[in-house]
């Protein structure tokens, strides 16, 4: 068991409680993740509630990623399961499978995210965000010939979109794997018996 355990929310100093505002971007291009019935993600809150300061400083950077990123809500999850897969990060890959049912990803896509770039059921877009990722997690660039495939259809804010998001769930698996987080109880429950319309 680590160390360093979360914080119960009952415990969170009151910086936590206004870091959290910053996950609400003005003007955002997408609509707020669903919580109605669906995991919290507690843990992960609770870990950075040891330092509200850097919890706000990321929730603003991953309030972009969430809510006013230029890419689309299905191109980002492709990016943010795919980081978690390679970095098997299973905490991630559990809190995003959750989201990825949200924006329409179903449970067949999943297992080819698993499965990588060279998975026959994709486009000649999507192959390449998912090489994007492996080729920044592996080589630290997105490789020339993949670029060339991403800026076909992408400009040069959403390819630095894609970077960046990439980043941002490479440095929160650092903290999830280093730290030993377990998953929230509510996430293995939604899980084990997901709602029907989730399970196809």
């Amino acid at each position: 068991m680590t160390m360093f355990q979360p914080l119960p929310v009952g415990e969170w100093p009151q910086e936590m409680h206004t870091a959290m505002a910053a996950m609400s971007p003005p003007n955002p291009r997408h609509p707020r993740p669903k919580h109605d019935g669906r995991p919290k993600a507690l843990n992960i809150l609770g870990v950075l509630a040891h330092h509200p300061a850097l919890a706000q400083a990321f929730f603003t950077f991953n309030g972009h990623n969430l809510r006013t990123t230029t890419l689309s809500e299905r191109e980002r999850e492709l990016l943010v399961l795919r980081t978690a897969a390679v970095r098997q990060s299973s905490y991630e890959w559990a809190q995003h499978v959750v989201m990825a049912h949200d924006v329409g990803i179903d449970n067949d896509e999943l297992s080819w995210i698993a499965w990588g770039p060279d998975a026959p059921a994709w486009s000649a877009h999507e192959a390449a965000l998912l090489r994007a990722v492996d080729e920044l997690i592996e080589c630290g660039a997105i490789r020339p010939e993949t670029l060339a495939v991403l800026s076909e259809s992408f400009d040069i804010q959403q390819i630095l979109d894609v970077m960046f998001t990439v980043g941002a769930y490479e440095t929160l698996g650092w903290m999830l794997k280093s730290f030993g987080v377990e998953l929230d109880e509510d996430i293995r429950s939604w899980l084990n018996h997901p709602p029907e319309a989730n399970r196809r």
